[in-house]
């Protein structure tokens, strides 16, 4: 039986290219996304390139009817799941505290920490057999806060706890949970900043660059293979020492 990964949102960005890590470890890969389409245009990209066998789920945050058809294809598919790695997240930007609907608030709190213990938990259900890994990816402004993101902060620090909460629970079925806590990523956002301004950005961290998508990857195949099989309840933090320094930079 194939060992089997499932990452959410990895049609793109940093969730494809751990997809394409796991997949160059000859693992079977279920690319999850809001967009049922660019799921599955990614799966099948994965394949053709590495030549396993990869799936597209439709996965919308808080979607009890996507995550139930999701599994099913997934213990359908005769593969074993070994690794889970929660990418997918609600980023709320520009959210003000004073001025922000609690609404919008609670769904970015449901999102990053609601939904994704329900994956979670579904997952850690089909690992109770054979044990696996869970690894969540969360953020170093759990402990470094910015403005105007209080809920996505909030959404972070609770995966910190939450993580030690599960890896108590999950220990004696041989399933660990860890969180990758990523600093600043050259994402889309980045480069579409100037020349200047990304200089500008890492000359603050004391290595004086941010991550690309290759070292979350490499840092939650880390977490999902043998390297660390006694490691759980734990963060690592990748972020070019970023958390480390108390003033960044002039």
């Amino acid at each position: 039986m194939k060992n089997a990964v499932l990452i959410t949102g990895s049609a793109a960005g940093t969730g494809l290219v751990i997809a394409e890590k796991f997949a160059k470890e000859g693992y079977a890969v279920f690319i999850s996304s809001r967009n049922k389409s660019s799921a599955e245009k990614a799966a099948e990209e994965l394949c053709d390139r590495y030549g396993i066998y990869s799936l597209g789920l439709k996965l919308d945050p808080l979607s009890e009817t996507d995550v139930g058809e999701a599994f099913e294809a997934i213990e359908g598919s005769g593969c074993c799941l070994k690794a889970l790695i929660l990418n997918a997240a609600d980023l709320g930007l520009d959210m003000p505290m004073l001025t922000t609907d609690v609404k919008d608030w609670l769904r970015v709190i449901n999102t990053n920490l609601g939904w994704n213990f329900e994956i979670a938990q579904r997952s850690a259900q089909v690992m109770t057999q054979k044990g696996g890994s869970i690894v969540f990816i969360g953020s170093n402004t759990s402990t470094r806060a910015i403005k105007n993101r209080s809920a996505y902060i909030a959404s972070k620090g609770g995966i910190n706890s939450l993580v030690k909460a599960l890896a108590v629970e999950l220990g004696e079925y041989g399933i660990r949970v860890n969180c990758l806590a990523s600093g600043s990523i050259k994402t889309l956002r980045w480069e579409q900043l100037s020349k200047e301004a990304q200089e500008a950005k890492k000359h603050r961290v004391p290595l004086h660059d941010i991550a690309d998508f290759e070292d979350i990857a490499n840092a939650a195949w880390f977490l999902s293979c043998d390297m660390s099989k006694n490691i759980t309840g734990t963060t690592l933090t990748v972020d070019g020492g970023a958390d480390a320094q108390l003033f960044p930079n002039s």
